[in-house]
């Protein structure tokens, strides 16, 4: 199937600088302009073929989240719909339904929403699909009934998978090791850690996972926590940080401490963030798709939905623009593709 061809094809074409400051059509205060209204169907809603597309991250000033909205912006203006982005300064559990409130009175076309709990938000959601806005999740997810379609980045388990991997032939297959997370309530986190400790017991028994701890994507709070980590825990050997705020702090502790080069680091980040660190032999390696890419399916998603193309039903299938074709499969969910593993031999390809 053509959406699950390479990523790192993907990257290498589409990839943009995440220096270049995101362009957004609101202020970071949560009241987006609502697009110029359709005519409206009966009994009120969004209006028919509203193509307004409003991107809410779990938090705003997160580089993850500015490149995945960039993707996005990028899409909307290319089917010629209206993008905004709002959303949270910290990435709490209820700290988006205001803003989820403020979209339904304004009745945009869609939501797109990176959740930071999987059940916090779902009455606000289900009160703006009752109102006719459509809503996609993307990056983390929440409980199905709470949406339309889910745009997940890569399967969980091969998400999982390639964080152990890692971590396992950094430090030899043996040895303590610690998980450095975003928010304790964050569903993809967590979906990513249970399954970690699976392929751990499975495949990886003298591995041993001592600790796991919450950074809550903030920065300062990450490098306290990897600092608070190496002091507790005398003989970690590796830590695993799946979250792109976590690793960049991780590093940025390590790169200038006694651990460096002999606690290794691995998880998910982008290259901008992570290649100082790589270079400096700091990080061997980690993995991660193309946030930008993952923005743009996501936006390209909710305008297949907003205009009746597709319902969300397992078997749709829709165009995602220069990404070409994808199918939804089962539980109302389009998969971008594999994880990319980065190092020093390939970083300096990618450019986001």
């Amino acid at each position: 199937m053509k959406s699950q061809r390479k990523t790192g094809l993907r990257i290498a074409a589409a990839a943009a600088a995440l220096a270049l400051t995101l362009v957004s059509c609101s202020s970071n205060a949560g009241t987006p302009a609502a697009s110029s209204p359709a005519s409206t169907p009966a009994g009120g809603g969004a209006p028919a073929g509203n193509v307004s597309i409003t991107f809410l991250p779990k938090n705003l000033g997160n580089p993850y989240f500015d490149t995945s909205s960039k993707g996005g912006k990028a899409a909307v203006e290319e089917f010629g719909g209206t993008f905004a982005e709002v959303g949270p300064a910290t990435a709490t559990p209820d700290a988006q339904v205001s803003y989820i409130n403020t979209l339904t009175q304004q009745q945009v076309g869609a939501i797109v929403v990176s959740a930071n709990d999987q059940a916090a938000i779902c009455d606000a959601l289900n009160e703006a699909r009752d109102a006719g806005v459509k809503v996609v999740t993307f990056d983390s997810d929440t409980n199905p009934e709470c949406r339309d379609l889910f745009v997940n980045q890569a399967d969980a388990a091969g998400i999982a998978k390639v964080q152990v991997d890692m971590i396992a032939e950094q430090i030899g297959d043996s040895g303590e090791i610690a998980i450095l997370s975003a928010s304790a309530n964050a569903t993809n986190q967590n979906a990513w850690i249970e399954l970690m400790k699976e392929e751990l017991t499975k495949s990886h028994p003298d591995i041993t996972l001592v600790d796991t701890v919450y950074g809550n994507d903030e920065d300062q709070t990450s490098f306290d926590k990897t600092a608070g980590l190496l002091q507790s825990h005398p003989n970690l050997k590796g830590i695993v940080s799946p979250t792109t705020v976590g690793i960049a702090a991780a590093a940025r502790y390590l790169s200038t401490s006694q651990y460096k080069g002999k606690v290794a680091l691995t998880g998910l980040g982008t290259p901008n963030q992570m290649r100082e660190y790589v270079k400096d032999g700091t990080v061997t390696e980690f993995a991660l798709w193309n946030p930008e890419d993952l923005g743009y399916l996501a936006a390209y998603a909710a305008d297949s939905l907003v205009k009746g193309d597709i319902t969300g039903a397992s078997g749709d299938q829709f165009t995602a623009g220069k990404l070409n074709d994808f199918t939804v499969g089962e539980n109302n969910t389009v998969l971008l593709g594999d994880p990319y593993r980065f190092n020093a031999d390939n970083i300096d390809d990618f450019d986001f």
